[in-house]
């Protein structure tokens, strides 16, 4: 039986607007790519000058998306999960393990092995973070110049200072997660004292 492990990791979970999204990357053993590392601890043009080489060197690898939508519908953690279904679901093979990072375990037509701290010690784990983050980027980018007046190409809608003062300005657009708490203030108008902690998720 022939051995193909991929690793999974997920990007944008604890954004306030845009997808969550998943990569799955099955890499070869003796893969020889240099400069694998946690994605967070790589520049965005680190990062980018990487995805070409994973991809170049890849047994496989794909990308799972869940939309603002979904995740306000049913939860930041489900919605991570089902980018993670949706990237596995996408791969021309069928891995025989699956290395996730984290210790929250979503539900997998195969095998799996959480790996606390994997982006930081498993290569395919730390390859799935950096093409899901420069592919999710991306799209921040694109959608700045749909939603404009956010920063979204800058923050890729994390709640920084500015993206929160732009909410209480412009109110939430149809990107952002009414599910979280600053959006749900800003879409819907409501003072913050007013929500109570079951109606709305943290990120």
């Amino acid at each position: 039986m022939n051995v193909c492990i991929a690793g999974i990791d997920e990007v944008g979970r604890g954004c306030l607007a845009g997808p969550v999204y998943a990569a799955a990357v099955v890499l070869p053993e003796a893969h020889g790519l240099i400069g694998l590392k946690d994605s967070k601890a790589l520049s965005a043009l680190q990062r980018e000058r990487l995805v070409p080489l994973i991809e170049a060197v890849a047994l496989d690898w794909a990308i799972g998306i869940a939309s603002a939508e979904e995740i306000d519908a049913i939860n930041i953690l489900q919605a991570t999960f089902l980018a993670m279904q949706r990237a596995v679901a996408a791969l021309k093979t069928v891995p025989t393990l699956c290395l996730i990072d984290g210790s929250q375990q979503p539900r997998l037509p195969v095998p799996i092995r959480m790996v606390i701290g994997g982006d930081r010690t498993e290569d395919a784990i730390m390859a799935a973070a950096i093409i899901a983050k420069v592919a999710r980027d991306a799209e921040m980018t694109r959608l700045d110049a749909q939603f404009p007046g956010y920063g979204l190409a800058r923050h890729k809608g994390y709640g920084t200072p500015a993206h929160l003062q732009a909410l209480v300005q412009q109110g939430a657009s149809r990107i952002h997660r009414l599910s979280f708490a600053p959006c749900a203030v800003a879409g819907f108008g409501l003072p913050a004292a007013s929500l109570q902690s079951s109606d709305v998720q943290s990120p």
